[in-house]
């Protein structure tokens, strides 16, 4: 099940061609993306999601994305589903066409959840840690990496994911040159220190989590400490929990990371996806 909407308001056929092979979006992966959680017909951080499509549109000089058009194909989206009551809205925006009128191209994209997810979101994960080749600083001196930026230029985090299947595993937890905790390529990490929930700070080039911030939300109002502060590689392994969060795969934790068994935090998962949970 798939609905596709345009941001003229029509629907399209998803497996007929929508996107000219000169979009820069596909010739360059110049263009910005995200990823929504929709359950029972109501999408998750709906708002921070557009506000992050903006802030990611912006690091790369693109002309601000149309949140009314985009907020009208959302909609179109939701009233034509009818598949799973849970399932991934995806919004596109690209610079356009290459030697174009400078149009951005945009569309939302309705699509079930993998199977794979669903497991690991009940099972749990196995990961390994990886240099981005980075440094805590990069981001603020180097602008133009667009460190931070929810762009379409995956490359190098789907490679990352391969290296990982290469070694047994199945996610990453990107690492600085120094050894402080990045991200996952496709998700924010979240370590656990007894009532004190933790994550690293988006001034190292990470991407803000929109999942993330919920979980912290429901968590500060159960009374749990929640801290936005550089974590160590070597603190993940003596931590009560390691959790890898995003939309779609909700909450999600580490069983094994970098080989080594770490401790069993099932309990904690259940703790935090009810916290997260009742923020809807």
């Amino acid at each position: 099940m798939r609905v596709l909407a345009l941001l003229d308001g029509t629907l399209a056929d998803p497996d007929s061609p929508q996107i000219r092979v000169d979009d820069l979006g596909l010739m360059r992966g110049d263009g910005v993306f995200e990823t929504i959680l929709v359950v029972d017909g109501k999408p998750r951080e709906l708002t921070p999601h557009l506000d992050r499509l903006d802030r990611s549109a912006a690091m790369l000089d693109m002309l601000p994305p149309p949140r009314a058009e985009f907020e009208r194909a959302v909609e179109l989206v939701l009233g034509n589903w009818t598949g799973s009551r849970e399932f991934a809205l995806k919004l596109v925006y690209t610079r356009g066409v290459e030697g174009g009128d400078g149009t951005p191209t945009g569309f939302a994209l309705g699509m079930e959840i993998g199977a794979k997810v669903l497991k690991q979101r009940a099972e749990g994960l196995s990961a390994v840690t990886l240099d981005r080749g980075i440094d805590a600083d990069l981001a603020d001196r180097a602008p133009w990496l667009l460190l931070g930026a929810k762009s379409l230029s995956y490359a190098i985090n789907m490679a990352a994911i391969r290296e990982a299947e290469r070694r047994g595993a199945a996610e990453v937890i990107f690492t600085t040159s120094d050894g402080s905790v990045l991200e996952g390529p496709t998700s924010t990490v979240i370590l656990v220190r007894g009532k004190t929930l933790v994550t690293p700070p988006s001034k190292l080039g990470i991407l803000p989590g929109t999942t993330q911030y919920a979980l912290f939300r429901a968590a500060e109002r159960a009374g749990w400490t929640v801290l936005v502060e550089p974590i160590q590689t070597g603190e993940l392994y003596d931590a009560e929990g390691v959790f890898l969060a995003s939309s779609v795969r909700k909450i999600t934790r580490v069983n094994v990371l970098d080989g080594k068994q770490l401790p069993d935090s099932s309990a904690l998962l259940t703790e935090l996806q009810g916290l997260y949970e009742s923020e809807y």
